[in-house]
């Protein structure tokens, strides 16, 4: 007899939650959305009118869902970075298991304490490291999984953060200033690659970290002679500047909207000039590049050592032309390399009995521009990952990419503890499990 579909309340009705939740949508036989928790009124009636629950099931904040009677199996949490660990803690006492966005909690206590709280009322919960799921990243855990390239050496992975991502969300946005987001760089964009370095070294631990990185590019000195402070009412290089608002907001309004326009979400068509006014008035994003109140990194390395004698390097660099997410594992039997972009990689292996040769296979997964699509965000990982957490609540057969807040941990702490060297000017750091 097939089981009931999971029913699941909405705590944060943001772009990442309600990606997820969208699986409700696509095969209501496995998830129901019934309600939603979320202070702004207009996402609460949207997200009401999306799934078609009650009115009664609309509430203000997680404390208000927590206050009454349980009304489903489960939440999907998608508030931001810093209210993760203060809105998880009383549904997760109420017995709600959880599907919890990354990072689930910004520093080392908050983390000790939320796993804490798991494992005390026996939840079921599980972390939104959505690249697991993507072809590329699977499909090269499962060749390192099966043993193809032998015990693992070294694993090398970077990251090249575009210049329209970083000025948006980690210059101009939510995540650039650590002391009102409380999240480093590293957290809040890299937690997914840390994470991924973990999962394919799952056969040992990380023992030490450390790390060096700086704000480069986007402050004050580097600003140009002319430049104003904002781009659209006092800047004369507004049509010149790279990063001016006119040029990365104006000119491609689709991109990066559901947070340069989010103050527009009560009006049901806005106009260009709607948005225009927006940019001229209090919206962070219409401020000058180089004079934001950023203060986060927008470059990182990170080397791990691992108990096995492996080693593991990171490199983040932000403002790069375009994104790009690269990786390279160095096994005693072979190599595999390739680009997450281009959705293909490669497998080396040394040849048995040439010498100096070696064999090549291309993998092509084809999940490239319109194909993407097709698998869902993230390079085909959202809708994977939401049915999979269905999976895990249902007690049916997850897939090698299910990651339970307790898989979750050494990768988190190995941000905290890179973050920590960094300001300790590459000071390595003990990992303690």
């Amino acid at each position: 007899m097939p089981q009931k579909p999971i029913s699941a309340v909405i705590v944060g009705a943001g772009h990442r939650a309600i990606i997820y939740a969208k699986l409700a949508l696509q095969k209501p036989e496995l998830l129901k959305i019934v309600g939603v928790a979320d202070p702004d009124p207009i996402r609460r009636e949207k997200t009401r009118e999306m799934f078609g629950f009650p009115e009664e099931n609309c509430f203000e904040d997680a404390s208000a869902l927590a206050a009454v009677p349980k009304i489903a199996d489960a939440v999907i949490n998608g508030t931001m970075d810093q209210q993760h660990v203060e809105t998880a803690i009383p549904l997760l006492q109420k017995g709600y298991d959880m599907l919890l966005e990354k990072p689930f909690a910004t520093n080392e206590a908050e983390m000790r304490r939320l796993v804490d709280c798991v494992r005390k009322n026996g939840n079921k919960v599980m972390i939104c490291h959505v690249l697991r799921y993507t072809p590329f990243y699977l499909s090269i855990k499962e060749r390192v999984a099966a043993g193809e390239i032998g015990d693992i050496i070294n694993i090398q992975m970077n990251e090249h953060v575009s210049y329209h991502h970083l000025s948006t969300s980690y210059v101009r946005g939510k995540w650039a200033n650590s002391d009102v987001c409380h999240t480093t760089m590293l957290l809040a964009k890299c937690c997914h690659d840390i994470d991924l370095m973990m999962w394919m070294m799952a056969e040992t631990r990380p023992v030490t970290v450390c790390s060096f990185g700086s704000k480069f590019q986007f402050k004050p000195e580097n600003a140009p002679k002319e430049a104003g402070t904002r781009c659209l009412v006092d800047c004369p290089l507004v049509e010149t500047c790279r990063y001016s608002a006119k040029r990365l907001y104006l000119d491609q309004p689709e991109r990066w909207a559901f947070y340069i326009w989010d103050k527009l979400e009560g009006i049901e068509h806005p106009t260009e000039q709607d948005r225009i006014q927006l940019l001229k008035g209090d919206s962070n994003y219409g401020r000058c590049i180089y004079k934001c109140n950023n203060n986060v990194v927008d470059h990182q390395s990170v080397l791990v050592n691992f108990e096995s004698g492996a080693t593991g390097t990171h490199n983040m660099v932000g403002g790069a032309s375009k994104s790009e997410r690269r990786i390279h594992i160095i096994g005693t039997l072979g190599e595999i390399y390739g680009d997450f972009e281009e959705s293909k990689f490669y497998v080396s292996k040394i040849h048995p009995t040439k010498t100096d040769e070696k064999i090549v296979e291309e993998v092509d997964l084809h999940v490239t521009g319109d194909m993407v699509g097709a698998y869902g965000g993230h390079g085909g990982g959202d809708e994977r990952l939401a049915e999979d957490f269905v999976n895990f609540l249902q007690g049916g057969e997850t897939s090698l990419a299910c990651t339970s807040i307790f898989d979750s941990v050494a990768g988190h702490l190995c941000v905290y503890l890179a973050d920590r060297s960094r300001e300790q000017n590459g000071m390595p750091q003990e990992v303690i499990l």
